[in-house]
């Protein structure tokens, strides 16, 4: 019997048009882009492809293939990305990384990408959007979250009140959005000066969010809430969301996109790893 044929996983290609470093450690990539599908979500992520050194893999880049016909330590390297903004009449996909030197994979290719660089990527996904129907929203996040934030602050409906809460290094990584919400945006610092808008110091990472949405008087009517960044301070205000204010699971978007002193692949080994077990448990 022959073997099965690889399962098609074909990635989408990009080029690079321009890039931009919005804050001192914050890049922004514009691409050009004939093959992403809107999802209609604001917090839409992709999945990029980084090749090995050395390696020359198919084109287009098929993950199935490569998978079939590559060693694993050959296997273009993923990394997950929330993705901007898509505008549609002009195919630009962009998406903002963080930057910190030699650090990482993909950090360093936006650092060094020049127009013409292809990229390749898988998606997009996605589940969350601003509700219409909701009373106000609550959006907190820290930089990893701020390119799902910022897109979600600029599709909120005309007057819809959010408040926000982002935790980043210091003054410098601070951002501005568009938008015609009704938008009250606290800064929290890890480092330097203030905040300068609420004289906040962030303390150890993820405190002063914790710290804010719990002491926080929610307005009154159904809150739309949105939690992305990284594991530690999400999982404290997973807690607190759910137990201490005792909001509905489908009212709240919880995502741990990273945690302190891993990088993306022990980070989702720990997920999968977590997962199984509560999988097990479930079952017994």
């Amino acid at each position: 019997m022959s073997n099965p044929a690889p399962r098609n996983r074909r990635a989408k290609p990009a080029v690079v048009r321009r890039t931009e470093r919005i804050t001192p450690h914050m890049i922004r990539v514009v691409l050009s882009c004939d093959d992403f599908v809107d999802n209609g979500t604001s917090d839409h992520y992709v999945k990029l492809l980084f090749p090995q050194p050395g390696v020359e893999y198919p084109d287009p880049l098929d993950m199935g293939v490569v998978r079939e016909q590559f060693p694993s330590e050959q296997w273009p390297t993923m990394r997950t990305y929330t993705v901007r903004s898509w505008d549609e009449a002009s195919h630009e996909l962009t998406i903002d990384f963080v930057h910190h030197g030699d650090e990482g994979i993909a950090g360093p290719w936006a650092a060094a990408a020049k127009p013409g660089d292809k990229l390749w990527f898988n998606g997009p996904g996605g589940a969350y959007r601003p509700d219409e129907d909701a009373a106000w929203h609550l959006l907190v996040g820290d930089e990893s979250a701020l390119p799902a934030i910022g897109a979600a602050i600029e599709v909120l409906p005309p007057g819809a009140k959010a408040k926000v809460f982002v935790e980043v290094e210091d003054e410098t990584e601070e951002q501005k959005f568009s938008g015609s919400g009704d938008v009250e945006l606290t800064w929290f610092h890890r480092s330097g000066a203030p905040g300068n808008n609420a004289g906040n110091h962030a303390g150890n990472r993820g405190d002063g969010l914790v710290a804010a949405v719990e002491a926080l008087e929610f307005p009154p009517g159904d809150v739309q809430v949105f939690v992305h960044g990284e594991a530690g301070f999400v999982l404290r205000l997973r807690k607190h969301l759910f137990a201490g204010r005792g909001l509905a699971r489908d009212r709240v978007s919880l995502s741990g996109y990273w945690r302190l002193g891993k990088n993306e692949d022990g980070w989702q080994a720990e997920k999968a790893e977590t997962a199984r077990k509560e999988r097990e448990a479930a079952g017994n």
